[in-house]
């Protein structure tokens, strides 16, 4: 009754907000205030930030909005998505009316990238993926999880917003059925082989012991600020609304998603085979990729790439002094004991001392570094059978969050030593956590900027820092030479394998065979690699497309600049803006390119 009650509470200032912000948005575009370009501008971004901190509270509380509502969740209803979409372009009107030569260069910038921004929704409106809400990669029985364990615990107050929110999850599941339930009646579903995790993920939260659930995480200790008494009646509260209201809900999903969802799955795997489903693909690789390339230039790019880095892996291997054929080298790396921990608190140990010699070499590459500190800990048991080798999320200095990297603790005899350089170099420093926190710190962007992005760029800046890994030190024996080529291997064969399986026909078994024979890897990694590509269409191609770019600029620097090359202020200028198109990326490299080239012209 309690989650009931507050998201009709919600529901109602929601529809009351959808007004106000339909107004403003159309007094902006009249400009009855006279206000000048550049004021309407970032009054646009202003009002367009507030409205996306309103319709997403999570998203709130993960930047920090002080405004927020941090007890409430998205309205996840099928009216409160239809008409978000339907209002995605109502910032077009104030942007055509904004004449990009008033601006200044900073401003026109700002003013394209938020052009792309809202254009992109509006082509995605198009295709029903909501339905979709629930896989082995997404969805809340492990978005919740994560949402409730990131909030603030500094006070009472803090934890009555965990309350609300643990309070309002039977409303949200009930939400997710309904779009399930749409899908199913539409043929928007995900295929059925994707599903055989979620259920295991679900039984998870539900526990006999309230307080072993991770959903009640935050309950079990309290920060001194917290009285005694507030203390012992927050945690029974949590415990009511959790035995009462939350398990009976995830007890609801879990039999729904097994005895109805499941069965009435798709089978093909496809992306193109949902209704309109070559244009969601089509739609999909553009977005995450920045570029106007073809699924089937994009496989031939993957299938150049795989050739490329197997030729390089043979080549370590022989270096290595190994007598044998690739497939029983990569036996032998994937068996020998001495590759590999005993113990998951050891691999995790491992990960920091890498991840603190990273540190220590940064400032040889890069002039401007983050304030804001990480972390690395083990995925949660809940969910680490079908989540990746590891994964980063960021942090916020409003709220005092480190950024975390993620180690996956699961099947230590998956987890060799050898790979580990180059998957902490990518999700940690210089990697995920350099880049994203650079941006978020950069206060002269507008929120939109500092707190979105551009796949293709992000993970092409990870998967590029992993190649710095040679300048900083490391991959200094053939093994964790052949880990760094191993994980561009498993990158390069994502363009091959994703574009084969949602454009050109091909079977998961075809995907996992091809991944196999490629890279040498077997077994679970591989299985849950290839599935997260059915479910996460076009993704997986950003990382290759997005480092590839990034090398081709900097060598092009290189040969430009020659002895005048400084990579400290290369590595700048491909941060120094945050997250950018490809082809604006470019753009920005080739003008700091023709600056320095100037500078060295010039007489004195």
């Amino acid at each position: 009754m309690v989650a009931q009650t507050a998201a009709t509470k919600h529901a109602k200032t929601a529809d009351r907000s959808n007004d106000d912000f339909r107004v403003r948005f159309a007094r902006l575009a009249d400009n009855p205030d006279q206000l000048p370009p550049a004021g309407r501008l970032h009054a646009l971004f202003d009002l367009a930030w507030e409205r996306t901190m309103t319709w997403s509270p999570e998203l709130a509380t993960h930047v920090g909005y002080p405004a927020g509502d941090h007890g409430a969740w998205s309205d996840m209803s099928l009216t409160a998505i239809d008409d978000r979409r339907a209002q995605s372009g109502d910032p077009l009107p104030v942007l055509d009316a904004i004449d990009p030569e008033s601006l200044s260069a900073g401003d026109r910038l700002n003013q394209e990238l938020f052009r792309k921004e809202v254009e992109d929704a509006v082509d995605g409106a198009r295709f029903p993926d909501h339905l979709m809400a629930v896989d082995q990669m997404n969805g809340l029985q492990l978005s919740a999880t994560r949402m409730l364990a990131m909030m603030p615990t500094r006070n009472e107050p803090d934890y009555e917003n965990i309350l609300s929110r643990l309070s309002g999850l039977p409303l949200l599941i009930d939400q997710t059925v309904a779009l399930l339930e749409q899908g199913l009646a539409d043929g928007w579903t995900q295929p059925r082989a994707t599903l055989r995790e979620v259920p295991d993920q679900i039984a998870s939260l539900i526990v006999d012991d309230p307080m072993s659930s991770p959903l009640l995480h935050s309950f079990k200790t309290f920060p001194d600020g917290v009285s005694l008494a507030d203390r012992e009646r927050l945690r029974a509260d949590a415990i009511d609304v959790y035995s009462s209201q939350v398990a009976p809900a995830l007890r609801r999903l879990h039999d729904y998603i097994v005895d109805t969802y499941t069965p009435g799955a798709r089978e093909p795997i496809a992306a193109t085979a949902l209704p309109d489903g070559e244009a969601w693909y089509d739609y999909s690789v553009r977005l995450r990729t920045t570029t106007d390339l073809s699924p089937r230039e994009i496989h031939e790019i993957g299938l150049r790439e795989v050739q490329r880095i197997r030729d390089a892996m043979e080549e370590v291997m022989t270096d290595s002094g190994f007598e044998g054929d690739f497939a029983a080298f990569a036996r032998f790396l994937r068996t020998d004991r001495r590759f590999f921990y005993e113990r998951a608190e050891d691999l995790l140990a491992g990960y920091r001392d890498i991840t603190k010699r990273a540190d220590a070499e940064l400032p040889r590459l890069f002039k401007i570094l983050p304030r804001l500190p990480y972390g690395v800990i083990a995925v949660p048991d809940y969910a680490d059978g079908s989540q990746p080798a590891a994964y980063y999320l960021p942090g916020s200095l409003e709220v005092g969050r480190p950024g975390y990297f993620y180690a996956n603790t699961f099947a230590l005899d998956e987890r060799p030593k050898w790979e580990m350089e180059a998957l902490a170099l990518h999700e940690a420093v210089p990697g995920h956590h350099l880049q994203i926190a650079i941006t978020q710190e950069l206060e002269a962007l507008p929120e939109f900027r500092r707190h979105g992005g551009f796949t293709a760029y992000i993970e092409g800046w990870g998967l590029y820092s992993e190649s710095l890994g040679a300048e900083m030190g490391f991959y200094r024996d053939p093994y964790s030479q052949f880990g760094r080529l191993s994980f561009e291997m498993w990158r390069a064969i994502r363009l091959v394998v994703d574009t084969g399986m949602h454009a050109l026909g091909w079977s998961r078994q075809q995907a996992i065979d091809f991944f196999e024979q490629s890279s040498g890897h077997t077994g679970h990694d591989v299985k849950v690699e290839v599935d997260r590509y059915i479910v996460w269409p076009g993704q997986a191609l950003a990382y290759k497309i997005g480092e590839l770019r990034i090398k081709e600029l900097r060598a092009e620097a290189e040969r430009t600049l020659d002895s005048s090359f400084d990579v400290r202020a290369f590595h700048d200028v491909v941060l120094g803006e945050g997250s950018l198109p490809l082809d604006i990326l470019d753009r920005r490299v080739h003008a700091w390119i023709d600056s320095q080239q100037q500078a060295t012209r010039r007489p004195g």
